[in-house]
């Protein structure tokens, strides 16, 4: 069961993230659709990455057989963090959205990728059973809380394309 808590809420997450990018990559120009599908995804990464460095990695920095990978994985947060900012402000339909969406989406899939199988596993290990539920009533209670900071932080499409 204790796989079912911080782990097996941030892989649910991940598999939500998976979702989204693959609808994204199938819209096409400007419409919409590829808008609010992007608006989504940005905010529900945003929240989760704040909310998994608050809870995880927060325990994980301060263990030094865990603390190079959450180094690792905050960077890559921030490095996806920069794509959606440079994705948010370009036109959405021209074809170079598209272009750096698809490297935003490698770059993405193969953080989560690392996660579950390298990070995950090896914290897992580190933590005992009381520090994983912790954890998890951290990340559950910080995730509403980010999600509507960072729906709240961007400008509507329309102000960020003008």
């Amino acid at each position: 069961m204790a796989e079912t808590k911080i782990f097996a809420r941030l892989k649910a997450d991940h598999d939500r993230h998976r979702k989204l990018l693959g609808q994204i990559d199938d819209t096409h120009g400007d419409s919409p659709e590829r808008e609010k599908l992007f608006e989504a995804f940005r905010i529900e990464v945003t929240a989760h990455a704040a909310s998994e460095e608050m809870s995880l990695y927060a325990t994980m920095l301060g263990k030094p057989d865990l603390r190079d990978e959450a180094q690792h994985s905050v960077a890559e947060h921030k490095e996806i963090d920069d794509l959606l900012t440079e994705l948010y402000e370009m036109d959405f339909a021209s074809t170079g959205w598209l272009t750096r969406f698809r490297t935003m989406k490698h770059r993405y899939l193969h953080h989560i990728d690392e996660e579950e199988e390298e990070m995950f596993p090896e914290a897992e290990e580190g933590l005992s059973e009381a520090k994983k539920k912790e954890l998890a009533a951290i990340f559950d209670k910080q995730k509403p809380k980010e999600k509507a900071k960072a729906a709240a932080d961007e400008p509507s499409s329309e102000e960020a394309k003008e």
